[in-house]
């Protein structure tokens, strides 16, 4: 079967630009180029050649309250949208993950459009977290879903919606890890100083909540601690608010921008203190101890709590069905509740032991041994399909 001439892609925050630049090239290599790729993408989905029809920021937006002032702004990125992919008319449209602002523009597709494109849709919503419902209205919507966890197939397949498990592309790149040493050279950090790694977040809104709270419990365990530096791995588009955030802060600390030494920093680091969300798995990943923190804004927490159906917002705690790492969600986000945690993975070797134990799981689970990459199995299917 031929493969589309035209595929657009979308995706709205960090997460999704990083699986949008990987499976870029997956399609690129499995069609041997012979595809046009246009659409929404952040750093990542640029430098693989997409020209970006606005900048995928603007629909960084997490929590209910948080989306709010924004909604006008965000409609008419909808629509322009809407407007791009009837103009462009592409063979398939394939969306990643952001659910809020994917769901409306393919809803206006099915309304606008005689014969909307193909519609396949990666990243499924966490309907085993809260909302279940939410599975009838992707099947009505999507041709085909492609999911990262192994136990999200059957509450789609329920609905008639063709699903398939492609495994977990963080997993897949953090089969291989960074040198830890080399890096400390390279930044002048002692064999044996210790080094935390802090992972306040990639969007705007969460480095404002979490980073003064991460910055104060760095500074206890420096007083518990013979010496300590902080490592920081951020986003390019975020390197400017977090330097102004740093500016005379007494604890040495490394910004490492963009993923050129990600993994050399993980592989430094003793521990972290990484906010809920993709980067805690890539800690686990890495066999980086880890305690996890997340603050949302209070009426996006109290809406959230009446809804969830699972114990754990950590995606390694919810995959193991335990409390590996230590979670301090929402009033637990202080210093008082996360610094103990923090002192006891830099002092307690059992501690330690027993989350590195637990993660040896957690990249197979994820398809981390598998022979081909998420995105090559997803290119494979969406080149699949063909008008």
């Amino acid at each position: 079967m031929a493969a589309p001439s035209h595929i657009y892609l979308i995706a709205g925050e960090a997460s999704g630009d990083f699986i949008g630049s990987s499976l870029m090239q997956s399609l690129k290599l499995s069609s041997n180029d012979h595809i046009k790729i246009s659409g929404i993408g952040g750093e990542r989905m640029q430098a693989a050649g997409l020209q970006s029809l606005f900048p995928m920021q603007e629909l960084s937006l997490m929590g209910f309250a948080e989306v709010v002032p924004h909604i006008r702004k965000l409609k008419q990125r909808i629509r322009e949208t809407v407007a791009d992919i009837i103009a462009g008319t592409p063979d398939i449209v394939v969306s990643i993950d952001s659910p809020g602002f994917v769901n409306r523009v393919v809803a206006q597709l099915k309304k606008q459009m005689d014969k909307p494109p193909v519609c396949v849709h990666i990243v499924a919503p966490t309907v085993w977290a809260y909302k279940p419902q939410r599975a009838k209205r992707t099947a009505a919507l999507f041709d085909r879903l492609l999911v990262l966890l192994p136990f999200e197939p059957p509450y789609f397949t329920a609905e008639g919606l063709a699903t398939d498990f492609i495994g977990h592309p963080v997993a897949w790149d953090w089969r291989t890890h960074g040198n830890g040493e080399a890096f400390r050279i390279r930044h002048q950090i002692e064999p044996k100083r210790l080094l935390l790694g802090m992972m306040p977040g990639s969007r705007a809104n969460e480095i404002t909540r979490h980073l003064p709270v991460f910055m104060a419990c760095a500074e206890r365990l420096a007083l518990q601690s013979n010496g300590l530096e902080v490592v920081i791995p951020l986003r390019p588009a975020m390197e400017a608010k977090v330097r102004t955030m740093l500016k005379g802060w007494r604890i040495h600390h490394h910004l490492i921008v963009g993923d050129a030494e990600k993994k050399g920093a993980f592989a430094a680091c003793n521990l972290a203190l990484a906010k809920s969300g993709t980067v805690a798995l890539e800690t686990a990943l890495a066999y980086l101890p880890t305690v996890t923190a997340y603050r949302v804004h209070p009426l996006s927490a109290w809406i959230v709590r009446r809804m969830i159906r699972v114990p754990y917002v950590n995606l390694v705690n919810i995959l193991l069905e335990r409390a590996v790492i230590p979670e301090c969600i929402q009033q637990d986000c202080d210093v008082e509740t996360i610094s103990p945690y923090l002192l006891q993975l830099a002092k307690d070797d059992m501690a330690r032991q027993a989350q590195l134990a637990a993660f040896e799981q957690v990249g197979d689970m994820l398809g981390a041994s598998d022979s081909q990459s998420p995105t090559d199995k997803a290119a494979h299917i969406i080149l699949s399909y063909a008008r």
